[in-house]
């Protein structure tokens, strides 16, 4: 961590750095960047920042959108991809006061806020969450949306459907739903996903491990290692953003989109979480079900009380609810259980010792704003634990069977996730208050991504598709 612009310039001058690059969260979750010289990097950069329009980054429940940015200055690194070498640093927004004060609905300042809410309720002194990021790399991507026409279209060279090709054809392809840790040389991406691991580590990025994903054609994971939520916020947009320019080296393309192709295995980012204080962890307990405590219970059943409105920030696209869906191990069953990928909380089986205890919430996918993201679920969270809200007494399971085999009226008792954004939008709009304990989220905040959802809702439900027409053009 940086003191001062004299040990950042000193950092600079050892490291041959020439730019400094700072990066800017915007509503849904994309990264905007604005770059300076090294020569322009001063104490007001740090002190009075850099002014932006805070409206342009979907921030509109603000009195005067005028804001300004400053580096954090304990979040940095060095971007692997820029010919030029260039130091990046994670910034805070400021509103534009007399005295600039934190804007309250950044998401990172969010993330912030719900570690101070933790330890100031005494819940717990530390927070670890775990992602898996699934995603799909392909060799091309085209897409047109316009009033006269409507289409896109993904290829890769391991696709099963380009088994009958003559061209750039070994044999070595991936079917439908074949690609779980398909090793060499099927696993074509095995070089890239390294190089992947390899730039990520080098930026601070600690990796579990990676590996091929069920999708055939070309979708992988990447785990990484436990952190706290601000901190894994910063690591998530870092994945993405090396997962993605990698692949652009390699000549592909990523997307982190959770169903790019139909009738195939989608793509989630489930979160594995874990509360401790000090180095004891409190979702152990020997004896309780999966040895999982009545605070882990608690936890689990805050997020299974209000599972409908978290998928505002957990699943915030249209295409999130078509993933969603039965089958293809889509956690749509609003339950737990112990190795139950068809519930949306999924205790593991494997995590036997103590501090490995934890549960994992599947619905969730790389759609959403992480930092959001987390901080949603850790309110969820805690609002189980402040208030016992037990998961069993509640029948939310526990469910150690496969859902999707039970009968029809057996999976009716269990409740279900919204399949749509419309119905999320409903959600969060009358389930709310948990997130704005603390002063945590804020209602502008809140405001802003109903008013993004119902933009996004209503596009998508105005737009004809490529199968209307073959449904209904002739009738």
């Amino acid at each position: 961590m940086f003191k001062n612009h004299l040990e950042v310039l000193d950092y600079c001058k050892q490291n041959e750095i020439e730019f400094v690059d700072f990066k800017l969260l915007d509503l849904a979750g994309r990264w905007h960047h604005l770059t300076i010289t090294t020569r322009r990097f001063n104490a007001d950069t740090i002190e009075n920042g850099i002014g932006f329009d805070g409206s342009s980054y979907g921030f509109l429940s603000v009195e005067k959108s005028d804001m300004v940015f400053k580096p954090d200055l304990s979040a940095y690194f060095i971007d692997p991809f820029n010919d030029a070498k260039t130091l990046v640093f994670m910034t805070r927004i400021y509103k534009v006061t007399d005295k600039h004060i934190r804007f309250e609905s950044d998401p990172r300042f969010i993330c912030e806020k719900v570690e101070s809410y933790m330890k100031t309720e005494q819940i717990a002194t530390r927070a670890l969450l775990g992602p898996e990021f699934e995603y799909y790399t392909f060799d091309s991507c085209q897409y047109r949306v316009d009033p006269q026409a409507s289409s896109y279209a993904i290829d890769t060279v391991q696709a099963g459907w380009n088994a009958h090709k003559a061209e750039n054809n070994n044999g070595y392809l991936v079917h439908h739903h074949g690609g779980y840790h398909v090793d060499r040389p099927k696993d074509i991406n095995f070089d890239m996903r390294n190089d992947m691991v390899k730039l990520l580590e080098m930026i601070e990025v600690p990796v579990k491990y990676h590996h091929a994903e069920v999708g055939g054609p070309g979708q992988q994971e990447i785990e990484l290692d436990f952190e706290s939520p601000i901190i894994m916020g910063d690591r998530s947009m870092k994945v993405k953003y090396v997962v993605k320019n990698t692949a652009t080296l390699y000549n592909r393309t990523a997307t982190f989109m959770p169903k790019p192709i139909f009738g195939e295995a989608g793509s989630g980012m489930h979160v594995h979480m874990q509360l401790f204080n000090g180095e004891t962890p409190l979702f152990y307990e020997k004896g309780g079900y999966a040895d999982m405590s009545a605070i882990g219970l608690y936890a689990m059943g805050g997020i299974l009380k209000h599972a409908a409105s978290l998928m505002a920030f957990t699943n915030p696209s249209t295409n999130s609810y078509k993933r969603l869906v039965p089958g293809y191990e889509a956690p749509v069953s609003v339950c737990f259980g112990t190795a139950n990928r068809s519930s949306v909380i999924r205790i593991p089986g494997y995590a036997i010792q103590p501090n490995e205890k934890r549960f994992e919430f599947r619905p969730s996918d790389a759609t959403a704003n992480p930092y959001l993201c987390y901080a949603a679920l850790m309110m969820a969270m805690f609002d189980g634990i402040k208030n016992k809200i037990d998961p069993i007494e509640n029948k939310y399971g526990p469910y150690d069977i496969n859902i999707f085999k039970l009968s029809e009226v057996e999976r009716k008792q269990i409740g279900g996730l919204p399949s749509n954004l419309h119905d999320v939008i409903s959600a969060i709009e009358n389930d709310c208050a948990y997130l704005l304990e603390g002063g945590v989220f804020t209602e502008a905040i809140i405001k802003d991504q109903i008013e993004y959802l119902k933009k996004e809702a209503t596009a998508e439900s105005l737009m004809p598709s490529p199968r209307e027409y073959k449904m209904y053009y002739d009738l």
